[in-house]
């Protein structure tokens, strides 16, 4: 049986969707990667809410995709941009998937790290954003999880100079109980965070970001970086202290920054892995046993739809992910905070079910067709 899709002209295609999906088994820890997948959040789609009211979030479906990610031995990434941190997703509601997602990490045995930001502020001076980022570094402490000092919106708007940014973050890196990662997010994922580090020039932010981790080595575990910039983030890796790992969170070149080269390699904390996944975590495991070619031939394929996902405007990709997961059958609904489901196209969509149809990543191929079939009628698509 084959689905009309539409396709960026407005034309309808025929597509002839898969009937099994690709064999994916779950296996032992991963030993040679440190691996995340940043997570959606699932929202209560029963909610009476507006776009611009506090996030109404369906704890058990968020929890559950959680327990579906630890299931594959992949680390969870938690209230990071992923889960719609300042484009749905509050402070308070972050808090509370913090204190939540932690205990169910506790429960399972599952890798939990939670973002620390300072999103109680829309702005405020740098004594503000100090007390901002205290706050919610000592929520994440006391929930158990690992820290990770994400970029701040009011860092950027309040800093005047990179002195600024190297006092913050150590104070910050002083403060913490034990090492943190470091998230460096680019302006594509978030446009007010032009200029990060003190500097739009990347070499003198570069520079900047280095000092900081040179003065804390011993409180920083490693370093995020999403700059969609390949080589940029190895000339960066190279240059870390010893100790320090990299996380990859390029969802443009994940495969190679991974597999890494004679001098090193990168770990992962990626979002493309929400809906990756359990494909991600064999890969890796082809890569635990020395098998690049293996890990390569996994992954390789899976760039055309992160690529899809992640095309400008990039800090949209959301919409895609809890559209894989919804197709899935991870969740009930195709409903976001925000009302986010709506910043992606009819076309968009059809062109991302078609891609990860192909790869293989939907459990039941058969469920992911009726919905999207259920969704082009919605739009009022007929062939």
């Amino acid at each position: 049986m084959t689905i009309e899709l539409p396709d960026a002209q407005g034309r309808l295609r025929t597509y002839e969707p898969r009937t099994e999906p690709l064999a994916v088994t779950a296996g032992a820890p991963f030993t040679s990667r440190t691996v995340f997948s940043a997570a959606h959040v699932v929202a209560d789609p029963y909610a009476d809410t507006t776009p611009d009211s506090p996030a109404a979030v369906d704890w058990d479906a968020t929890l559950a995709f959680r327990r579906h990610l630890w299931s594959h031995g992949l680390g969870v990434a938690e209230a990071m941009d992923t889960a719609q941190r300042g484009m749905g997703l509050d402070w308070a509601g972050a808090a509370e998937l913090i204190r939540r997602s932690a205990a169910e990490a506790k429960a399972v045995g599952g890798r939990i790290a939670c973002g620390v930001g300072t999103d109680q502020l829309a702005a405020g001076t740098l004594e503000e954003v100090r007390a901002a980022y205290e706050e919610q570094l000592l929520l994440v402490e006391e929930s158990g999880a690992q820290a990770i000092l994400m970029a701040s919106r009011a860092l950027a708007a309040a800093a005047r100079s990179p002195e600024d940014y190297l006092e913050m973050y150590g104070y910050l890196l002083r403060q913490s109980a034990e090492p943190v990662i470091l998230h460096w997010l680019g302006p594509m994922f978030d446009p007010a965070l032009e200029g990060y580090w003190g500097s739009s020039d990347l070499d003198a932010a570069t520079g900047t970001f280095l000092e900081v981790i040179a003065a804390h080595p011993d409180k920083v575990d490693g370093i995020k970086v999403s700059l969609l910039d390949a080589q940029r983030e190895v000339d960066l890796r190279r240059r870390l202290p010893q100790g320090v790992r990299c996380y990859t969170g390029d969802d443009f070149h994940y495969p190679e920054l991974i597999a890494g080269d004679e001098q090193g390699f990168s770990h992962a904390l990626l979002g493309i892995f929400d809906p990756l996944g359990p494909l991600a975590a064999q890969a890796v495991r082809a890569l635990d046993t020395g098998d690049t070619a293996g890990f390569r031939g996994l992954l390789d394929p899976t760039v055309e739809l992160s690529r899809h996902l992640f095309q400008a405007p990039t800090r949209f990709y959301k919409t895609g992910v809890v559209f894989l997961a919804w197709l899935a059958g991870h969740q009930d609904h195709f409903a976001m905070v925000g009302g986010l489901q709506s910043a992606r196209s009819l076309p968009h969509l059809a062109r991302a079910y078609e891609l990860a149809d192909g790869l293989g990543l939907f459990p039941d191929p058969k469920l992911a067709e009726d919905r999207m079939r259920t969704l082009l009628h919605l739009y009022g698509v007929t062939p």
